[in-house]
């Protein structure tokens, strides 16, 4: 009767989500305010009404938990009663923004505080933003224009960069480097001719790209995690080996932790391999989901920003007074005791949260690999559980049915996931999944496995 009862809700669910998008493709492109929203899983994108804590819930009052969290944003849940009480702060003070406030300067050593590699910061709106002004800073810095990125790495959607974010299989080549594949129209072809791209993972590679253009690379960009084709991890030698590389060349090394940011621990995942690279990129979940992006790092290269350099960077909401008070009440929890490393921390829940998964595919013989490092994870339906994927190309082959099958079994059973329709994806949870939360997830996913 339960899982009738479910099944009704979902389907009332959906029947509401399918007249609104209907009405919403007369004044929406596609009905969708970002084309990422859609979600092959479901055949369309998720309406939701509110949110709270790990819950996403539908106008009709049915609830999901969520473990989509905002594209990774939500890091402390939906309606974070911090986050409640910084916005009502920033509304109190009359939501100023032009003038410069304390919070800027008070985030900001807060930032630095907390992160190897932040000695100067500078705030932007996006993910984008900030990569964009990233790679135009290490152009001005060096003099320089190319710029070296990694297979199946995702650095947003400006020009520069949206290249072999999803590219087809191939034969992996040890040692060479790739050919960019352009990932959307209106990119022109001339831009590929300042992107290199190797495979994530392969030294020789990298070392070629300098042997190759000496004294053309500004920077070297990569996830250092990258959770944008689920949960790839590097070892740390080969982190380190390109840390070294780029000192050498004089290139700077750029860390996008836009997504693999307070993952592992406030220190990020720099702290998490050991490495400190000249520029970071922060975003998501560094204010919970309220728009707010940064570019922090060494002085000597942050320097090269505009009033002091030549690097043009401003933006009537750059440093937005939500952003920035949302950052402190975020950095605030995400700072306490216990929150990483606790019983009831981040590492305990995706201890639990992941071998459960894995024991649930293991007894309903579902071919799944899950792989995760702390609060962002990858299910790669299709690939061997055992072994452990590393590369791009390793998950290339992933089994995009039998995940979009699972998603559409887990929503019907109140359990949220999001797929990409060309892109691997990324799964993730928070610190509203308790344990309680977790294992009611797990009964529910185990219930949805029955059912494919």
């Amino acid at each position: 009767m339960a899982g009738q009862i479910r099944t009704t809700q979902a389907t009332a669910t959906r029947d509401r989500a399918e007249e609104h998008f209907e009405n919403a493709a007369k004044v929406l492109v596609a009905g969708l305010s970002g084309s990422a929203r859609e979600n092959p899983g479901l055949g369309r994108a998720f309406l939701a009404d509110r949110g709270d804590g790990p819950w996403l819930i539908a106008s009709d009052g049915s609830r999901y938990i969520d473990f989509h969290t905002g594209f990774g944003a939500t890091i402390l849940g939906h309606n974070h009663p911090g986050l409640r009480a910084a916005i009502e702060h920033a509304l109190d003070i009359g939501i100023v923004h032009g003038p410069e406030t304390v919070f800027a300067q008070r985030l900001a050593a807060r930032i630095v505080d907390l992160l190897p590699s932040a000695e100067l910061v500078r705030y932007a709106n996006s993910g984008s933003e900030a990569t964009m002004a990233a790679i135009r800073l290490a152009r001005a810095h060096t003099g320089r224009g190319k710029i070296l990125k990694f297979e199946g790495h995702f650095h947003g959607l400006h020009d520069h960069v949206i290249f072999s974010t999803h590219p087809p299989r191939r034969d992996p080549a040890p040692g060479e480097l790739l050919e960019p594949t352009i990932d959307s129209g209106g990119i022109p072809d001339e831009f590929a001719d300042l992107v290199l791209v190797a495979p994530w993972g392969d030294l020789p590679a990298v070392e070629r790209a300098f042997r190759e253009n000496q004294g053309e690379i500004a920077a070297v960009i990569m996830e250092p995690v990258n959770y944008n084709s689920g949960c790839l991890v590097a070892d740390p030698g080969y982190m380190e080996a390109v840390r070294d590389l780029t000192r050498d060349a004089g290139a700077v090394l750029v860390y996008d932790e836009i997504l693999s940011g307070f993952r592992t621990g406030v220190d990020c995942t720099q702290g998490y391999y050991g490495v400190t690279p000249d520029v970071t990129l922060l975003g998501k979940a560094v204010a919970n989901g309220v728009p707010l992006a940064i570019v922090a790092g060494r002085r000597e290269v942050m320097e090269t920003f505009s009033p002091l350099g030549s690097a043009a960077h401003s933006g009537t909401y750059s440093g937005h007074i939500f952003g920035l008070l949302a950052g402190l009440a975020t950095l605030e929890e995400l700072a306490s005791p216990g929150f990483y490393d606790g019983p009831d921390g981040i590492l305990a829940a995706a201890d639990r949260l992941y071998g459960g998964l894995r024991e649930i595919f293991e007894r309903h013989s579902i071919r799944c690999r899950v792989q995760g490092l702390g609060a962002r994870f990858g299910l790669y339906f299709g690939l061997d559980p055992a072994s452990e994927p590393r590369v791009y190309q390793d998950v290339a082959g992933h089994d995009s049915d039998s995940l979009k099958r699972f998603i559409a079994a887990c929503y019907e059973r109140g359990v949220y996931f999001h797929s990409y329709d060309v892109a691997l994806g990324h799964h993730g949870f928070g610190a509203s999944h308790s344990a309680s939360v977790i294992d009611d997830a797990l009964n529910r996913i185990d219930a949805a496995c029955s059912s494919i």
